[in-house]
């Protein structure tokens, strides 16, 4: 059946957002660091047909896995980091802005050698010119593989939900994932995951796999199937409990353990940018999973947060006043 995601009360939502400052959260990842150049163009380059930028302000903000991380110490939760940097300046400035979040660091592994996956946004009079990415995406050396493992494995065995964000720069494995996965499962703690191409159907047993359109698409080599059947065997093939299918401006899909389709539209006020949006909606998903949520009320919550974010310009977080204001807007309506 097909159905549509209601909304969560006030009360509850005031409950659970109390209940995630009591949450600790594993995250394993692909760590970057978003880097942004804005200013104003207003001349043509004498050396190419190129426009100029003036920049008059640069800010850096955490990026893929360690947004996650931004987005779940926001909301309270107690997290633990795990993934890899360079020996950089980047490096220590993702470093850096993650104390600033007080998010746990201890798991982030400095390699040599390795750059800092790195990207770098020019924007001009509020819009994006042209990004630059920095990064290597070959797998990590044995030894630098095992720290990664053992200090996930620590993480694991200290938190209330896991979420493993994977962006295809190196940081995973399937054999690694299959050991992650069971370590949550043995604990009985949930997983969320956020897949790119590399190992999509590599996240077996997970909680919540989480999906945009465009990974779904590739991954099945058709495009995206709008029946509920067509859906449902899609969660069964991946071997996942649950299909949160984020779609931008449609919103989302949830497939749930007993082959149930619920549909969400887009609960954005105002899109100005929807870089991170996917990263608030794992950090939201997974926060409230541990805090007691079902994963409909997870689901909506982690939408209307992304509702929020898509407001903000570039990699943001979403405080609970935020999601709050969001909530009455929508009930004033």
């Amino acid at each position: 059946m097909t159905d549509a995601l209601h909304s969560v009360p006030y009360d509850r939502i005031t409950h659970l957002l109390e209940r995630m400052g009591e949450v600790r959260v594993a995250i394993v990842g692909d760590l970057m660091l978003d880097r942004y150049l804005l200013g104003d163009v207003d001349r043509i380059s004498p050396e190419a047909p190129v426009p100029v930028l003036t920049v008059e302000e640069e800010r850096d903000s955490p990026g893929g896995a360690a947004n996650v991380a931004a987005n779940a110490a926001s909301l309270g939760a107690t997290v633990e980091l795990v993934g890899v940097v360079g020996d950089d300046d980047a490096g220590a400035t993702l470093r850096e802005l993650l104390r600033g979040y007080e998010t746990g660091t201890t798991g982030v592994i400095e390699v040599g050698g390795r750059p800092t996956t790195t990207k770098t946004r020019i924007i001009a009079r509020g819009q994006q010119v042209v990004r630059i990415d920095r990064e290597v995406d070959n797998p990590l050396a044995d030894r630098t593989r095992d720290a990664v493992m053992e200090a996930a494995q620590r993480a694991i065995a200290e938190c209330d939900v896991l979420l493993l964000e994977d962006y295809d720069k190196g940081v995973f494995d399937l054999p690694m994932l299959a050991g992650l996965i069971e370590a949550a499962r043995a604990r009985g703690v949930p997983i969320i995951a956020d897949p790119k191409e590399r190992h999509f159907f590599g996240f077996a047993g997970a909680t919540v796999f989480k999906p945009n359109r465009r990974e779904i698409e590739r991954a099945f080599g058709s495009r995206l199937p709008t029946d509920a059947a067509m859906l449902i065997e899609a969660r069964r093939r991946l071997d996942v409990e649950n299909l949160l299918l984020t779609l931008g401006a449609d919103g989302f899909l949830l497939v749930v353990d007993g082959d149930v389709v619920r549909q969400s539209p887009s609960i954005a006020r105002e899109v100005y940018d929807v870089s991170g949006a996917g990263d608030t909606v794992t950090a939201w998903t997974g926060v409230a999973l541990a805090a007691g949520a079902t994963v409909e009320e997870a689901a909506w919550l982690a939408n209307l947060a992304a509702g929020v974010q898509v407001g903000k310009q570039g990699t943001a977080t979403v405080s609970h006043d935020e999601l709050l204001d969001a909530w009455d807007a929508i009930a004033g309506e």
